[in-house]
């Protein structure tokens, strides 16, 4: 069995506290990618991977590196949309799930407020990320690593979860 791991696109990612908290309670190993700027962790579970300063190289990244029913947090959609063609657990930092159902969606909306943007027609300001985003997220991770968990205790040959 092979447990599930966590990539956090980790710039500018306000829930990385939260990350490391679910992941120890869990036993779970967190790779943080970013551009750089990086606190350094003494824990054998998290690894920081620094990447050049390319455009989307953190997002690459992590795409190559990820796989099916891990655990990827961002707020970037275009690589939330990525991160669920691999059937990869997607969240964002508010405790919004991405999935194969939602994420057309999402991805609609972030292109229609980059058009107003560039139109003039919106001056592009996000809510400011709350006490009650940093909760709603710590639940959902929670949750969704021990799904992940789950799935990665499935017996190939049965159809069903082993409980332990």
């Amino acid at each position: 069995m092979t447990l599930p791991s966590i990539y956090v696109d980790a710039d500018a990612c306000p829930v990385k506290d939260e990350v490391v908290k679910v992941a120890e309670r869990l036993g779970l190993t967190v790779t943080f990618v970013s551009n750089g700027g990086l606190r350094p962790s003494r824990d054998p579970m998290i690894r920081n991977v620094v990447v050049s300063k390319g455009a989307d190289a953190a997002d690459d990244w992590i795409v190559e590196n990820a796989k099916a029913n891990d655990i990827i947090v961002t707020a970037d959609i275009p690589l939330a949309a990525r991160a669920v063609t691999l059937a990869a657990h997607v969240l964002g930092p508010t405790g919004r799930p991405f999935t194969e159902e939602t994420i057309g969606m999402a991805v609609a909306m972030r292109d229609l407020k980059q058009h107003l943007r560039e139109t003039g027609e919106s001056k592009g300001y996000n809510a400011s990320f709350a006490r009650a985003d940093r909760s709603r997220f710590l639940g959902a991770l929670d949750m969704m690593a021990r799904k992940a968990i789950r799935a990665s205790r499935l017996d190939p040959g049965s159809d069903r979860t082993e409980l332990s």
